[in-house]
């Protein structure tokens, strides 16, 4: 099932003419998390309203997940709603539409890159858009493919639906601000618990499969603010020989990140953009070759 699911998520992505009719379960997540967010994140004791509302979603999700599982002989359902929560077409298409965009005017490849980051954007000039594209590519091969590809392997669709219930209430909740600090402080742990090993093993294809230096990655993944995302960034920068990382804005206010491969090139634009592409696609061929011995495993 999860070669299959791979394969069909590869080959047709997310429809248009799917979800411009129906909405996609990861925005009926998104809308569920929000509604327990209104409901519960107030008054006193917030932490643990927080868990309470993070249960409830998780068991709704993880429930559904077993609830396909268990129809007789619904292999087929399993697969398409397995494709269905992998995204490895769409973080492909969003990633390459930024280097067609920005071939065509960095207004245009500011706009694309806009689609797929939480930064500012209007003042990026071409590398930093490039920077950005990359960045996002490697971290959401890590939550989006990889991640959801092993919790599928390792607990059929119930952990796959789990974890993408999981990693859409840390997207929603878990910030550090004052709304959501203590209210989405078990979304953002629980979600770093779960994408530790994905993060990891992402990273090891990605050196493994482009002959890259090991040297270096560790320390420069520590060094980024979530104990996970370091890890694809820093082996996709030494992967394309890029610098990643940097400074950036969000909401107006400059942030001064350290570079990550600060040797790397940084006067990058669409071919390094493609390039990524390309990397991602090498991770997803070797995801499909691997999943077939596990597979095999299981059934064993």
């Amino acid at each position: 099932m999860l070669t299959l699911a791979l394969l069909l998520d590869g080959a047709l992505g997310e429809p248009r003419w799917l979800w411009s009719r129906a909405p996609h379960p990861a925005v009926l997540m998104g809308r569920g998390i929000e509604a327990l967010d209104r409901r519960l994140n107030r008054g006193s004791a917030r932490r643990a309203k927080g868990i309470l509302a993070l249960a409830l979603h998780l068991a709704l999700w993880g429930g559904a997940g077993w609830a396909v599982a268990a129809i007789p002989d619904a292999g087929v359902l399993e697969v398409a709603a397995a494709a269905i929560l992998l995204a490895q077409r769409s973080l492909a298409d969003h990633v390459a539409a930024v280097a067609t965009a920005l071939r065509r005017a960095l207004p245009e490849g500011r706009a694309a890159v806009a689609m797929i980051v939480g930064r500012d954007t209007a003042a990026m000039d071409e590398a930093q858009v490039a920077r950005a594209a990359i960045e996002s590519a490697a971290e959401n091969l890590s939550d989006g493919v990889v991640a959801p590809a092993f919790w599928f392997a390792v607990g059929g669709l119930p952990a796959l639906a789990a974890y993408k219930a999981l990693n859409t209430a840390d997207s929603t909740i878990g910030y550090l601000t004052p709304r959501h600090a203590a209210f989405g402080w078990a979304a953002a742990r629980l979600d770093d618990v779960a994408n530790w090993i994905p993060a990891r093993l992402t990273a090891a294809l990605i050196l493994l499969l482009h002959r890259a230096p090991w040297r270096g990655v560790a320390a420069e993944a520590h060094r980024h603010r979530s104990p996970n995302a370091g890890w694809p960034e820093a082996a996709a920068a030494r992967a394309l020989g890029v610098a990643v990382s940097g400074p950036r804005s969000y909401g107006g206010v400059e942030e001064n990140h350290p570079f990550v491969n600060p040797e790397g090139a940084r006067s990058i634009g669409p071919a390094e953009v493609d390039r990524a592409v390309a990397l991602l696609w090498r991770v997803w061929w070797a995801l499909v070759a691997l999943s077939v011995p596990v597979s095999a495993l299981r059934l064993l």
